[in-house]
């Protein structure tokens, strides 16, 4: 919202509210899960969102991603417990189609279970060999004697635009994105 803000949007929410959509000016503000912005964006319900990488790739949605806004890093990735070494038979996660690719370029024949709660608990109660899961700093691995094997990709929070919103609202969007680079920017000294 900050960030937003500093890019001229006039976006001002109330402290507490139950509200699902805000109208401030001419922009209109919706609160949505983060799985749900790509589909938003794409089917056009939303100009533009704001999504994790790790997200926007799993959705398999055709959107415009102009901008990483550089917060929110982690990284998606391959964990097993501390020395496992049995078949890989069932692999955990909230990504199905990202671990089903990973799996299939490295000829794993898995079964992928999809779960919505703590990914890690899988790979401990024996429910999967494996899980693939976002990783941050890594504390919850090491609290729980697991390890990061490999990254399947490195996520960050990302600006996505509507290809159709951005040429029919050029002169809107076109100057919000390049403001949003502008404040995003890495210093250089």
């Amino acid at each position: 919202m900050a960030l937003l803000s500093r890019a001229g949007l006039p976006l001002e929410l109330p402290e507490k509210s139950r509200a699902l959509q805000w109208r401030m000016g001419h922009v209109t503000l919706l609160e949505l899960r983060n799985q749900d912005v790509p589909v938003y964006v794409d089917l056009g319900i939303a100009d533009m969102g704001i999504v994790g990488k790790d997200v926007l790739a799993e959705s398999g949605r055709s959107v415009y991603e102009p901008l990483d806004l550089g917060f929110s890093r982690c990284r998606l990735s391959f964990i097993r417990e501390v020395g496992a070494t049995s078949a890989i038979t069932r692999v955990a996660t909230k990504y199905p189609n990202l671990t089903r690719a990973y799996l299939l370029e490295r000829g794993l024949l898995a079964e992928v279970v999809k779960l919505s709660g703590n990914i890690e608990l899988a790979a401990l109660t024996g429910l999967a060999d494996a899980v693939v899961d976002l990783v941050q700093t890594g504390s919850t691995l090491k609290a729980n004697n697991l390890e990061e094997l490999e990254v399947l990709m490195y996520s960050s929070a990302r600006l996505v635009v509507n290809r159709t919103a951005l040429k029919l609202k050029r002169e809107t969007l076109r100057p919000l994105i390049e403001r949003l680079r502008e404040l995003t920017a890495p210093e250089t000294e």
